[in-house]
């Protein structure tokens, strides 16, 4: 199957030299580059890129899974790239063709290495816990002072009916939803059993009458100008919405948490599908994240951490000392990540985030 894919990518190649050489089709999270990314690429490169943007893995792998997708560079999250790489989606990454892969921190591939061996589908773009982003002052007129900063803000149901009026969202991602209540069980946050799913699938429709919507983007700006109160997100979308409430200067002051009971660490990579158009053109953009600056100035502008540890220096202090951003050790101790579900375990996951979604 692989052999096809490459032999049709080289074909058109061949058919199109020039749209080939001179273009790059980018799919990637929404509001996760900065302002220059691409018109820098641009400039230094000469190649047009095209960027589209999803808001959840499931999306991506639902494309990347069916095919021919004509992209070149996509960014799932790992635990989704280790189960698509088996399944011969992505091409290996050309190491030798990236001049600043130096950069990246050693302790962080070898984490990533768990689920891809040897460092060999994907490059480490930018790191991100799951926490807790919420209005301050909304927040704390309604819940007790020692519920703030505990998932009992939306996995306690007393807790969340206080906060439903102003507004509660999460996440439209099972994994990402599932995983933190199990956690919040005392359960493991990868198990695959079907009784703590089930579990987790109770807790989840208890506090299901308190949740306003399902959406991996939309609480962005919704928290930022006050039309929901507290909103399940990544930690670079909850801070950039704590930036443009204070920005707009309306009186809302918006908080994020790393919850106390624990919380995901994630990592988005960088994968080259293996029927990219323009896979020469994608390693030149890889390599161009990779640069110290680069890194640093996304950074900067979406507030997440990154893995370069070159791009330090360039990070500012704000951002670098932000405990949101880089965790201090006893929070990070706390801190999980995922591992990709088998086949049979996720058919039952989508089954139960159906039911809690729509309230059975």
């Amino acid at each position: 199957m692989t052999k096809l894919i490459w032999t049709a990518g080289a074909f058109a190649a061949l058919a199109t030299p020039l749209a080939a050489q001179g273009e790059l089709n980018v799919y990637n999270w929404s509001d996760y580059v900065a302002e220059d990314t691409i018109s820098g690429f641009e400039e230094k490169t000469g190649i047009e890129v095209n960027y589209d943007v999803f808001d959840s893995n499931e999306v991506l792998e639902a494309k990347m899974l069916t095919g021919s997708t004509g992209y070149d560079v996509v960014v799932p999250s790992i635990e989704f790239m280790a189960r698509q790489a088996q399944a011969g989606v992505f091409a290996e990454i050309d190491k030798e063709a990236l001049s600043n892969y130096g950069n990246l921190d050693p302790e962080i591939l070898e984490v990533v290495a768990v689920n891809d061996p040897g460092n060999t589908y994907g490059v480490p773009y930018m790191m991100f816990t799951t926490g807790i982003g919420y209005d301050v002052n909304k927040v704390s007129e309604r819940i007790e002072a020692d519920k703030i900063g505990s998932w009992d803000m939306v996995f306690d149901s007393e807790t969340a009916a206080k906060l439903a009026d102003c507004g509660i969202t999460m996440l439209d991602s099972p994994s990402e939803m599932v995983a933190p209540a199990l956690n919040y069980l005392g359960l493991d946050p990868n198990s695959e059993d079907a009784d703590d799913l089930e579990q987790a699938k109770e807790l989840l429709l208890s506090i299901r009458p308190h949740v306003r919507y399902f959406h991996s983007s939309q609480y962005i700006n919704d928290l930022a100008n006050g039309e929901v109160c507290v909103s399940v997100g990544y930690s670079g979308d909850l801070l950039q919405a704590r930036d443009r409430a204070a920005e707009a200067d309306q009186g809302i002051e918006i908080a994020y948490a790393i919850p106390r009971e624990g919380a995901q660490v994630g990592f988005d990579m960088l994968a080259i599908p293996a029927d990219a158009p323009n896979p020469e053109a994608a390693l030149q953009f890889i390599d161009h994240i990779l640069e110290p600056e680069v890194s640093a100035a996304i950074t900067n502008y979406v507030y997440f951490a990154n893995p370069n540890t070159a791009a330090t220096e360039h990070v500012d202090a704000e951002v670098r000392e932000d405990p949101g951003i880089y965790p201090p050790d006893e929070t990070r101790a706390k801190l999980f990540s995922l591992k990709p579900h088998g086949a049979r375990f996720d058919r039952s996951l989508t089954r139960a985030w159906t039911e809690i979604k729509t309230g059975r």
